[in-house]
């Protein structure tokens, strides 16, 4: 369930990485995506009834599934009418909250969901375990939508992994490490854009490790 405003960049990412994308909002229709799927991303972008009537359906589907799925309360710190339905959304146990800085400081994030704080240094947080990544590219910050794509993105590695704190961790190092592989060649956020698409489409084990700044924080 995906910003509306955002979609084709979400879905180009994802398929780049070999995820297959759905972004239907129906009520009608959305609890049989859900139940096919192997994960669900909620994300209260462009937020409206029929969005949040679809909202309600998908995670009684997730819930009834035992599917994993992400909360990314985009903007929340702009209304608190969506505020509100974050932190509503968050009693609901999301897997992983996927977060900026200013999103995160309005929300109360229950033990058990794993937070990602993302900034100039992303940071993953679970108990005890905390770590830090510090790639990324200033060009993220001025293409709509790259935080929107790091939250689905984090979804697609929580489908094939076990441990969402792994999950989350690589999810938010392949978008870091390959924004800085793309920022080498654009001229611009128009130019990044297209670039970060290219790169995760190719990106290989090799660019991660030459290029991965993590830290245990």
């Amino acid at each position: 369930l995906m910003n509306t405003v955002v979609q084709k960049l979400i879905a180009d990412g994802l398929s780049g990485l070999g995820a297959i994308p759905s972004m239907t909002s129906s009520p009608e229709e959305v609890q049989t995506f859900v139940g096919k799927a192997d994960v669900l991303v909620v994300n209260l972008g462009t937020l409206d009834a029929q969005r949040r009537e679809a909202i309600d359906l998908a995670l009684d589907g997730a819930e009834e599934g035992g599917k994993p799925w992400v909360l990314d309360p985009a903007h929340c710190d702009y209304s608190a009418v969506r505020a509100a339905l974050a932190q509503d959304l968050l009693a609901r146990s999301p897997t992983i909250l996927r977060a900026n800085a200013a999103e995160h400081r309005l929300l109360q994030v229950p033990p058990g969901v794993v937070g990602v704080r993302t900034g100039e240094e992303d940071r993953i947080e679970s108990g005890d375990t905390r770590l830090l990544i510090g790639n990324g590219h200033p060009f993220m910050a001025k293409v709509t939508g790259t935080g929107c794509l790091s939250g689905a993105v984090i979804a697609a590695f929580t489908a094939v992994g076990d441990d969402p704190i792994i999950a989350a961790a690589s999810a938010m190092l392949v978008m870091g490490v390959a924004a800085d592989i793309a920022a080498r060649e654009a001229r611009g956020p128009a130019s990044f854009g297209i670039a970060l698409l290219d790169v995760l489409s190719g990106l290989s084990e090799k660019d991660i490790i030459q290029n991965a700044r993590v830290r245990n924080a």
